[in-house]
């Protein structure tokens, strides 16, 4: 998976880094979302929740070539996305 950081649009503010946001796609739990917002998926952005190495937890908004992810916006989860993630991740485990 390759990252286009060329002029991101935002900001890491300290709490996370690029290689969290990096290893957040690279996690095997990782929840990848397509929306169901037709302002998000006329442009075709989608979502994904994982956690870096470190165990951070990362909401990414992206989008994606097929070869490039460019990601839009990264920030730590908040409370309910920690709460999605656990209960998927505890769905996949359980199912295998």
């Amino acid at each position: 998976m390759e990252f286009d950081w060329t002029n991101p649009p935002f900001d890491c503010n300290g709490s996370l880094t690029w290689r969290d946001i990096e290893e957040s796609f690279e996690d095997p739990f990782a929840v990848r979302l397509m929306p169901d917002s037709s302002r998000f998926s006329a442009q075709a952005r989608f979502f994904n929740l994982g956690r870096s190495a470190s165990g951070k937890g990362v909401f990414s908004l992206y989008r994606t070539n097929g070869k490039q992810i460019r990601v839009i916006l990264a920030r730590p989860f908040t409370p309910e996305e920690q709460f999605f993630y656990q209960r998927k991740m505890d769905q996949m485990l359980a199912q295998g």
